[in-house]
């Protein structure tokens, strides 16, 4: 599952933009899906190293 481009242009909105452009929102995109699968892989890691099989809240808090 990845973040939608239409999703990032609600939320560039709500920030306070009027209008938001194609390539803004699609490279925005991009950027947070890299964001969010590089934090994703961290708390596997970390839930591994824990001997656990369930990514726990304090896994993705440790990643970011």
């Amino acid at each position: 599952m990845a973040i939608s481009k239409a999703t990032v242009k609600k939320m560039l909105k709500e920030a306070g933009a009027w209008r938001v452009s194609e390539s803004a929102a699609l490279e925005l995109t991009r950027h947070l899906n890299k964001y969010a699968y590089s934090i994703a892989a961290k708390a596997v890691k970390l839930s591994a190293h824990a001997k656990r099989k369930t990514v726990e809240k304090s896994d993705v808090e440790l990643a970011k």
